[in-house]
């Protein structure tokens, strides 16, 4: 019995109401985990690829990308959020067995995240321009920084069709084609990315370009799969005119309006942790794009497992099943805290590796390292932070852990970087980052230990 095929027996399991074992319940979260898992870490890896190309054209390629990088974070977590807030109605009903209604959620969520995103394109090439100055960057980098943003804009449609399709795929328990689609925009992204930036001579502007193409290619062929193959999502199986149902709406604005306030004000953060940093030089602002980008290969085993949390908690929420929610959440979250210390270790220890990877410049190499060593600390937290978040999210529980987050992020990180900057410079910023994370994963432990999070989710149940 293959493991895909096995996993949809657990899962059917679940929907029916037969028991389950400690076993099949690890089992089930190593299935649904692993692919996803390799697919973050794939996308990870798409930005590392990009990150590793343009640093070898110097530090002020590297700075204009990584001064409009925490923008584009924004703009994409919105997508996400828009994304969610249909997906985890389809795990419900899917949870519920009612896969005729997951189906009609699937076609609201694509008209309505397809209007959402072409206004995005619209905000996003307004502000294009004027953006690298916002952010504090300076003339010489305001060009490349203003044109990488821009055509990145122009992919936002095609982003956002890519997430939605990814998020149905793993609520409906396919975690395997989202993973395959991730492996594939890496290989597209690396054989663009070199066509444009070295063949082509584009530099900055061909890093844009071969990032785009790679999203186009994979978007089309993962909503492909979502919307003609998937068992359960397949849109042919249905007949009959389509009728618009604004419950789905409103329902996805109670799930997501929180995700996408919080998605705002967390990217909203960020630009302001970027211009923070911004002052402290480009070899401070390269530096730091990189960490992040060495950093997230770190972190997104917690976000693969945090996939499978959500796709187990919404599934049980529609079955009914409190009974293996308290389980799952608890069992994901600690399976993702081990993983993460265990690779924050690698990190500590592989720093300077890492950083080497990514540019030839001692000096940004030598200042990323630190940085990364200092966020080692913080990786099971940030574990914790994740994946219990992930786990809220499964049972429509938004609105509170996002204000958790937020709280976080603007009270206790942005306060800290900016008073630490003034004498510690981009190591002072990290260590808020570090402090601010575990705090972060604290909360939300103490919010899944005292069970807020299901109280709701019987009352959308």
């Amino acid at each position: 019995m293959s493991k895909q095929k096995k996993s949809d027996i657990l899962l059917e399991a679940i929907r029916n109401g037969n028991p389950l074992t400690t076993s099949d319940k690890m089992n089930l979260i190593i299935a649904l985990s692993i692919p996803s898992i390799l697919a973050q870490i794939t996308s990870v890896l798409m930005f590392f690829i990009d990150a590793s190309m343009v640093g070898h054209l110097g530090a002020g390629p590297s700075a204009s990308i990584g001064l409009v990088e925490s923008t584009t974070w924004l703009f994409g977590s919105i997508t996400s959020a828009a994304s969610m807030g249909f997906s985890v109605q389809v795990a419900h009903f899917i949870g519920a067995n009612d896969f005729m209604k997951a189906r009609q959620v699937f076609r609201h969520a694509l008209i309505a995240t397809t209007i959402l995103s072409l206004f995005v394109v619209l905000i996003a090439a307004a502000i294009a321009r004027p953006l690298p100055y916002w952010l504090g960057g300076g003339e010489d980098i305001a060009g490349d920084a203003s044109l990488y943003f821009f055509i990145f804009a122009l992919a936002v449609p095609f982003f956002q069709l890519s997430n939605l399709s990814g998020a149905m795929l793993k609520c409906s328990g396919d975690m395997r084609i989202p993973s395959i689609m991730s492996v594939m925009m890496c290989i597209l992204d690396v054989a663009f990315n070199y066509l444009f930036i070295f063949i082509f001579k584009l530099g900055v502007m061909g890093a844009a370009i071969g990032t785009a193409l790679a999203i186009f290619i994979g978007a089309i062929s993962q909503a492909y799969f979502a919307i003609f193959r998937n068992n359960i999502l397949n849109l042919k199986q249905d007949r009959g005119s389509f009728k618009w149902i604004w419950e789905y709406i409103r329902n996805a604005l109670k799930i997501g309006s929180p995700m996408a306030l919080q998605s705002i004000l967390m990217g909203g953060a960020q630009i302001i942790s970027t211009i923070i940093v911004a002052p402290l030089g480009n070899i401070a602002i390269a530096a730091n794009t990189f960490a992040i980008t060495a950093e997230s290969l770190c972190y997104m085993p917690g976000y693969g497992i945090g996939d499978a949390a959500t796709t187990l908690v919404g599934q049980s929420t529609g079955a009914r099943r409190l009974d293996i929610c308290k389980s799952f959440a608890w069992m994901t979250i600690g399976t993702g805290m081990i993983i993460m210390a265990l690779m924050g270790l690698l990190m500590y220890i592989w720093a300077p590796e890492l950083m080497g990877l990514l540019t030839p410049i001692e000096e940004i190499r030598a200042l990323g390292a630190q940085c990364l060593r200092i966020e080692a600390f913080a990786e099971p937290m940030f574990a914790a932070a994740i994946i219990s978040y992930s786990v809220c999210i499964g049972a429509g529980d938004t609105l509170k852990p996002a204000l958790i987050n937020l709280f976080s992020m603007w009270c206790i990180r942005l306060t800290l970087a900016a008073y630490l900057a003034k004498d510690y410079g981009l190591k002072g910023v990290w260590t808020a980052m570090a402090i601010e994370l575990s705090l972060r994963g604290t909360l939300l432990l103490v919010r899944i230990y005292r069970e807020k999070w299901m109280k709701d989710m019987e009352s959308n149940i």
